[in-house]
């Protein structure tokens, strides 16, 4: 089974690379960025033509949320026309997508568990260009598996867990956002999930929620994250309003997972034993 992965070198393409080695799953393909560009659909469908896959995972996102509110095109040409670009290849080429996209589609002003059939509306440009993806792929290709989800964080590349092991090893007192409710999701978790889906070999296509177990903070998360790594610095928990940002971020973003869970057999890790794992891989040294 050949599966192209477009995004390769970020935390999920990462991610997915180390859990296929586990697994020992070859016939993975992980181009560069410049010969997977997704805005490129020329460059893209050389590839494609090269590589002939069956499945493609496309990890590739422009993700840097505060700056999209001022690079709006930019920010657009990955999410929105970049997906549509490598669904419409996919469609060409007889594949089926497995596309990542993101909790902030919502609006985060409810309290109740999200599910996918629940509506979206996103606050900042980031979440609407992700939304904006998503129409585009349900609009052109019908094999699609669009996997929403939060708060990712791994041994690779730079997230909120690398980020506050090295403030907190660093300072002796930090504040941290407390009114955000959502929850952490290892990638390596995600990428393991991504296989299942892969390997059930069901058809049953359409939108589904991934995240670890669990609702927590982004202070419930940091404190965490300095328990278990012994790191001692004071955490205080502070409102949004004190820590504003260009973006607007939901408030509560907490996804039900029960549709993939039923549909391919999955069993999510809570989010406290996933973070730990994490910390294990961080002290082996295994980071990059």
């Amino acid at each position: 089974m050949k599966i192209l992965v477009l995004g390769a070198s970020g935390q999920l393409g990462q991610c997915l690379k180390a859990v296929a080695v586990k697994r020992n799953i070859d016939q993975l393909d992980f181009p560069e960025e410049g010969t997977g560009n997704i805005i490129d659909l020329e460059k893209l469908r050389l590839l494609f033509e090269a590589k002939k896959p069956q499945y493609v995972i496309n990890c590739a996102a422009y993700t840097a949320v505060d700056r999209a509110e001022d690079e709006i095109e930019s920010c657009r040409a990955v999410n929105k026309t970049g997906a549509m670009n490598v669904a419409v290849l996919c469609k060409e080429f007889g594949a089926v997508l497995i596309h990542i996209s993101t909790d902030f589609v919502f609006k985060g002003d409810r309290s109740e568990l999200l599910t996918e059939n629940d509506p979206t509306d996103p606050i900042s440009i980031y979440g609407l260009t992700k939304l904006e993806g998503e129409q585009e792929i349900i609009r052109v290709l019908p094999e699609h598996y669009i996997l929403r989800t939060s708060w990712l964080y791994s041994e690779f590349a730079n997230n909120f867990v690398k980020t506050m092991l090295k403030l907190g090893a660093d300072r002796d007192e930090l504040n941290i956002i407390a009114d955000q409710i959502g929850t952490p999701t290892y990638a390596i978790d995600l990428a393991g999930a991504i296989f299942d889906v892969i390997d059930s070999g069901k058809a049953e296509y359409g939108v589904y929620h991934y995240s670890n177990e669990g609702a927590i903070s982004w202070f419930d998360f940091a404190k965490a994250i300095f328990e278990l790594s012994q790191t001692r610095v004071k955490a205080n928990p502070i409102p949004t309003s004190q820590y504003p940002t260009k973006a607007t971020r939901p408030k509560f973003s907490v996804m039900d997972k029960t549709k993939i869970k039923t549909t391919f057999g999955l069993e999510i890790p809570y989010w406290r034993d996933s973070l730990k794992e994490c910390l294990r891989q961080l002290e082996a040294g295994l980071q990059s």
